[in-house]
């Protein structure tokens, strides 16, 4: 994607210049996901800890967010509307809480 292409809202390019993130050329910003990050405690815990989070909770509920989401609601179970909660306020906890923490190490 050519980077002319991406606009990020200005609100929100102020809020993380607060925790140290200037670069808006991709979508994904460099200095978060690269590997000299991956050494500092921020890296760290978003890339490897994530990660492992990720594969756990898959495991744990038995499936991805994308399974349980549309293949088991649209079949009307009831595991996977609990888990498609679980995943949508975990979500939301995590965007709003956990991850500006993150962000300020």
């Amino acid at each position: 994607m050519n980077p002319e292409q991406i606009t990020i809202n200005p609100d929100l390019k102020a809020e993380l210049s607060t925790y140290g993130i200037t670069d808006f050329s991709n979508l994904v910003p460099l200095q978060l996901m690269n590997f000299a990050s991956l050494m500092t405690l921020r890296g760290f815990i978003v890339m490897v800890v994530g990660g492992f989070l990720v594969g756990f909770g898959t495991r744990y509920a038995g499936g991805c967010t994308s399974g349980h989401a549309i293949m088991g609601l649209s079949n009307l179970q009831w595991p996977s509307l609990v888990a498609t909660i679980c995943f949508m306020a975990g979500g939301f906890l995590m965007a709003n809480v956990i991850l500006p923490l993150i962000l300020s190490l």
